[in-house]
């Protein structure tokens, strides 16, 4: 639902990725740059990885896991000591 005056205006937060602001939304920069968005919803990079900032790119969606990326598989003989 869009924004209106007798309703306030929607942020939602995912811990992953952007803010999500319904729009139409202005953004402040910390040096006074005002970025303007008339978009119905607007993602708001929080990570700083975004070519395009402060509107997310997802480029986050780039960031390795401290794991590397990869899923440990074992095979069941190496925890089965009776295989």
């Amino acid at each position: 639902m869009p924004y209106s005056a007798d309703r306030p205006r929607r942020v939602t937060v995912d811990p992953d990725g952007p803010l999500l602001v319904e729009g139409p939304v202005e953004v402040v920069g910390d040096d006074g740059t005002v970025f303007a968005s008339r978009r119905f919803t607007v993602a708001i990079c929080t990570c700083r990885r975004s070519r395009t900032y402060p509107w997310c790119d997802t480029s986050h969606r780039r960031r390795v896991k401290p794991d590397g990326g990869r899923t440990r598989t074992t095979d069941s003989r190496e925890t089965d000591p009776t295989s």
